[in-house]
């Protein structure tokens, strides 16, 4: 699939404000299952610098500064992307990752996936990856998709554009989030079996015929064997070439695609986006 995609985001402000300098995480990646074939930015107002940097994660971001004081600030980002992924489950697992909980990853990727399988879990999310366990007979595959579909069929979906995700324990008691709270649900339950997962942010391809288009998240686990395979909760799908991924990160909030924020006495602030997906092929 080769995918045209057209995101215009502008901040508005009550007052003058300086801006601090910006993070734009609205790069999409190159990888194994998709290739950025263009890439184009454009600021209003223009900034006194533009850097490209790869940030923590290994992924591609631009960094923004500013030296005008504004009352708007206006970022379109133009891109075409093909995608290839049209077999999600076209791996075959390492023998001793078949089953849960995983505690016996070879040292060296242990000490790699960490950062993905540490923090605390939210006793909500250790109870659901549980009762999957049970169901799933502990088989890792299995597990994945059953907690896709529970979460999936129990939680309603809301579109909620601002704000970070909501604890695990909100959603499910809720049974109602948007797409990076049942992201985070999902990467919750799944470590509590010790696999090791990160939010991603990006677009999925959905009804091209509705313009009412909005980011998207999901999360990937990493399966030994099988590397990072991504799964969405939000739509009960393992993710393939109708998904295009941006950034991706342990910590949801390092995934976010705007991070920024700006200096005026009394001034507020209101945002607003315009979101366009074209298939070419």
């Amino acid at each position: 699939m080769i995918y045209k995609i057209v995101h215009t985001t502008i901040y508005t402000y009550t007052k003058y404000v300086e801006l601090t300098p910006h993070i734009v995480r609205l790069r999409p990646r190159s990888d194994a299952f998709q290739t950025l074939q263009n890439f184009a930015i454009d600021v209003v107002p223009e900034p006194k610098g533009i850097s490209a940097i790869v940030d923590l994660n290994g992924n591609d971001v631009l960094k923004l500064w500013f030296d005008e004081p504004t009352k708007e600030l206006k970022i379109k980002v133009s891109s075409q992307v093909e995608t290839y992924c049209n077999n999600p489950f076209n791996y075959l697992l390492e023998p001793w990752a078949m089953r849960l909980p995983i505690a016996d990853y070879p040292a060296p990727i242990l000490r790699h996936l960490q950062p993905y399988i540490e923090g605390r879990v939210d006793p909500a999310a250790v109870q659901l990856a549980q009762e999957i366990w049970h169901g799933s007979r502990g088989e890792v595959l299995t597990f994945l998709s059953d907690l896709n579909q529970r979460i999936y069929r129990t939680c309603r979906y809301t579109i909620r554009e601002t704000g970070a995700a909501f604890p695990p324990g909100i959603t499910w008691r809720q049974q109602a989030g948007s797409c990076r709270d049942l992201t985070v649900l999902f990467m919750e339950a799944c470590r509590a079996m010790g696999l090791a997962t990160r939010f991603v942010s990006g677009y999925q391809e959905g009804d091209l015929n509705n313009s009412d288009r909005h980011l998207h998240a999901w999360a990937e686990v990493y399966l030994p064997g099988g590397g990072w395979r991504g799964y969405d909760p939000t739509q009960n799908l393992a993710i393939s070439d109708r998904n295009i991924a941006l950034v991706s990160s342990a910590i949801p909030e390092y995934a976010s695609p705007i991070n920024g924020s700006f200096r005026g006495r009394g001034a507020s602030s209101h945002m607003k986006y315009d979101l366009s997906i074209e298939k070419l092929c």
